[in-house]
């Protein structure tokens, strides 16, 4: 049986790959959103940034926050993408580029994500 020590060094390591985990995922979306990024991350991504295997990324994420990392990724970048659909005029087309997605995906994955499309998000958003 592990003694309450290693639990905590575990746990606090835990916490403390997050936490990059976090920052690397931030940095990242501002690179998207500023135009610097030419592709969006996948787990592989992130963990090479952070120095450590993709499996142990996703098992310590998923440990530490009840979600994996793609789930976070994909929640952050609905987010970015909903304030510039609400805050923006650009095409939708446009949004999609800018989020280094082809427009037919996008609007799948913003379907998927909210249930509705973007367009439909955006006309909803101008009746408020």
């Amino acid at each position: 049986m592990p003694s309450k020590t290693t639990n905590k060094i575990t746990g606090s390591r835990s916490d403390e790959l997050t936490a990059h985990f976090y920052e690397v995922l931030d940095k990242h979306m501002e690179e998207v959103v500023e135009g610097k990024a030419l592709k969006l991350f996948e787990v592989q991504d992130m963990a090479e940034k952070l120095y450590v295997h993709p499996i142990h990324l996703s098992n310590t994420i998923k440990e530490t926050t009840g979600k994996s990392p793609c789930d976070i990724y994909e929640e952050k970048l609905i987010e970015i993408a909903k304030d510039l659909l609400q805050n923006s005029d650009k095409a939708i087309a446009d949004v999609a580029i800018q989020l280094t997605y082809d427009p037919s995906n996008f609007t799948k994955f913003f379907k998927k994500m909210l249930g509705i499309t973007p367009k439909q998000y955006r006309q909803k958003i101008k009746l408020k």
